[in-house]
Formats: structure tokens, C-alpha cells, sequence
């Protein structure tokens, strides 16, 4: 539909013109959840992509998931990391559930500690609530898919990686950015030298990142032989990344990096940045110029056996996007490359049947090449799905020449 150049300028101006419409201020918004488990009210925040209008309509896509843990200090730095890695085709749409914490000691810990022996941890309480009354929840009133990603910070890490290990089939990623796995002995690192040998990550993915927290002259490998309390919750996180080493045959897709220049606050935003780009490095699509300028290279096999690899990935069916191939259909069109342009646009119709746009571009191919016969053909489909006042007006023309 319309000149490739009309098309492009229409990108161009439809971008301000989102711009000035969305407000800066809203990333979502609050809801209240009754739980019969906690025996509480519960707030939770909740962004749905702007791709989807930021609403609860469920007729434009369905979207992974992150649970993120401390919603109230994380939420806004992570939509914002999503949003950017979306709109850059780094990584899916997603929507953001920011869980918000009554009482994050009570929460985010199991058992007790040595150091706070008046917090009775309810983390398993509270986590029998994110899985059996929160996920059902979001999975029932949103445009949700399977793939869900867990993300925690501090106490929220520890959580993460106590699901990690004994519910690891809650969720397909995790992410956890300076977590306190000192608590209470060390009991998270205690339990992954019994279930870590003996588990099955295939399909999981784990981020671990450390924050700097080292005197001078001291490094990753010396802090390892000191005792005290001040370095217990690096060399927690160092014990259980050597355990990891150590069962490389579990399947588990992992990561971890020390970030020397950052520190328990700070290493959270670049942390999650770092986390999203590792878990989902496989959606990236790249498209060398000369593969664009070759008209003998297959771009639709190029996209096909993409995005193959991204649906084996998520866990279910992935097709590339109406308008990203619509996009690459006019572009090569403009290039005068019509075989290409044709695979592409049938590749379109092919994965969006019902949508009139797939066949009004593939009718303007068709007039590119000359074949007006083909061209009313796909005209005339196009306008049994939608009545597009431009292809009325394109096919009114055809048949009016024919005459």
C-alpha cells in the first residue's frame, strides 16, 4: 500500500506524532488483587506495551511476561529497558507486572537469620500467591503468552534464585542482580550443591549479576578467602556461580558478570539492561546490506528459518511482523528488486490471511510488474476482508482502463 518513499515519510511522521500523543508520565497502571493466601489486598503495577495501545485489548497480540519483584523502586527503569529494546527489535513486546511489597523482609525471605532473628520469613507463602493466584490473574485479564521472565534485586534475588531451584518450571528466565544469599546461612547456596547436580534446565535461562563491594586491593578471587560479614553476599554469589560451573551438563542457558564500576543501588538498571539483552540475544534480526542488494539472496528463507529459531526459543509459534515485512516488501520494490519484493508479500498474506493490507501490498506489486490482471485479483481479496477506501479507489481505476 502507497510508494515505498510515502510509506517511509508516513513512519517518520506517524513517530512525532506518537510522540507528542503519549504522555511522558504514564507507564501503566495500579491494580488491587484480593488474596485468599496472604490474606491480603494486594497492589501489583502493570504495563502493557505500547505497541498495544498500553491497554488490555487482546486483539492485537499477545505478550511475554516479566515478574519483577520491589515493583515500586524497579518498575520504571525496566518498561522503559523493554520499551527501547522493543522499538530497536531487541527483544519481543512485553508486558510489566511490578509486584509491590507490603513487607519485602517478610515476602522475599524464607526461615530466619542470624543477623535479623525477629524476621519470620514468608517467602513461600508469599510465592504460592505469585503462582497460584497472581500468574492466573494476569494470564486471565491480559493478552498474556507462556514465556515469563522473573527478575529480583537484593532480597528480591535471593527469591529468584530460591525459585530458581525449587520451582523451576515457574517461570523460563531469571534474573538476579545482587542477591543476598547470605541469608540465613548461606541456605540457598547449601541447597544448590544437592539440586544442581541432579536438575534439568533445558529451556531455562539464568542472569547473575554481582555489584562491586570490595575494598582496595582485594579482588574476586582473594575475597573468596576472607570471613566477614561485609563480603558474605559477594562470596555467596561467587560459591553458587562455582557450583553452577561445576554441572555444566544441566542444560541451564547461563550468564554472570561482576560489575566493578557499580554498586548495590546502581547495579540494578544496568543489570537489567545486561539481563534482557543475554536472555533474548537470539530475536535480534540482522540483515547485511549486501544480503539486501543481492536479488538472488531469499530474504523470505532468511526470516523464515529467523524466526523459526525464536519460536523454538519461546515455547510457541513466532511469525514475523505484518508491518516489518510490509516494511522490507516496499523497500525492495523501491531497490526494483519485484521477485524479491513478491516473496515477501506473499510470505505476508501467507502468515496474515485475513488482514486486507497483506493483499492491497502485494496488488501494488503486481502493478509494479504490470500484471493488472493479477493486480485486480488481489484488489478485489483485499476488499473481501476490509473496505480500504484507497484499494476501492486503486481497483475503481484498473477497471475503468480495462474498459
Amino acid at each position: 500500500m502507497k510508494s515505498f518513499f510515502y510509506y517511509i515519510t508516513f513512519l517518520l511522521l506517524s513517530f512525532f506524532v506518537t510522540a507528542q500523543e503519549n504522555s511522558p508520565f504514564v507507564n501503566g497502571f495500579e491494580e488491587t488483587i484480593s488474596s485468599k493466601i496472604l490474606e491480603q489486598q494486594r497492589k501489583v503495577w502493570i504495563h502493557i506495551p505500547s505497541s498495544n495501545g498500553g491497554n488490555k485489548i487482546k486483539d492485537r497480540g499477545n505478550y511475554p511476561v516479566i515478574y519483577l519483584l520491589d515493583g515500586s523502586e524497579n518498575f520504571n527503569t525496566v518498561v522503559s529497558i523493554t520499551e527501547h529494546m522493543a522499538e530497536s527489535n531487541l527483544c519481543p513486546p512485553m508486558i510489566v507486572v511490578g509486584i509491590l511489597h507490603k513487607n519485602r523482609l517478610v515476602d522475599l525471605t524464607i526461615g530466619t537469620d542470624k543477623e535479623l532473628p525477629e524476621i519470620v520469613g514468608g517467602g513461600e507463602k508469599f510465592m504460592s500467591y505469585v503462582e497460584k493466584e497472581l500468574i492466573p490473574y494476569i494470564d486471565s485479564n491480559y493478552p498474556t503468552t507462556s514465556y515469563k521472565t522473573f527478575i529480583g534485586h537484593s532480597l528480591g534475588g535471593l527469591t529468584v534464585m530460591n525459585t530458581f531451584l525449587h520451582n523451576p518450571n515457574l517461570f523460563n528466565s531469571y534474573v538476579s542482580l545482587d542477591a543476598s544469599l547470605w541469608w540465613d546461612r548461606q541456605k540457598v547456596v547449601k541447597d544448590a550443591k544437592t539440586i544442581l547436580p541432579t536438575q534439568n534446565y533445558k529451556g531455562k535461562t539464568l542472569y547473575m549479576a554481582m555489584a562491586n563491594r570490595l575494598e582496595k586491593g582485594v579482588d574476586t578471587l582473594s575475597v573468596q578467602k576472607d570471613t566477614t560479614q561485609t563480603t558474605a553476599l559477594l562470596r555467596s554469589n561467587l560459591e553458587f556461580i562455582k557450583d553452577l560451573s561445576k554441572n555444566e551438563k544441566n542444560q541451564l542457558r547461563f550468564k554472570y558478570k561482576f560489575y566493578e564500576d557499580d554498586n548495590h543501588p546502581s547495579v540494578r538498571l544496568i543489570g537489567e539492561y545486561d539481563a534482557l539483552r543475554f536472555i533474548f540475544e537470539f530475536y535480534k534480526l540482522k540483515i547485511y546490506d549486501s544480503e539486501l542488494k543481492n536479488p538472488d539472496f531469499k530474504l523470505d528463507s532468511l526470516l523464515v528459518a529467523h524466526y523459526k529459531n525464536v519460536s523454538e526459543n519461546m515455547g510457541y509459534v513466532v511469525k514475523p511482523g505484518e508491518n516489518q515485512i510490509n516494511n522490507l516488501g516496499y523497500q525492495m520494490m523501491g531497490a526494483k528488486q519485484l521477485a524479491k519484493a513478491e516473496t515477501l508479500f506473499k510470505l505476508n498474506t501467507t502468515n496474515y490471511p485475513e488482514s486486507a493490507n497483506c493483499y492491497d501490498s502485494l496488488g501494488d506489486l503486481y502493478l509494479e510488474k504490470g500484471d493488472k490482471a493479477k493486480a485486480i485479483e488481489t484488489f478485489k481479496k483485499a476488499l473481501t476482508l476490509q473496505a480500504i477506501p484507497e484499494t476501492k479507489e486503486k481497483l475503481k481505476k484498473l477497471l475503468k482502463e480495462k474498459k
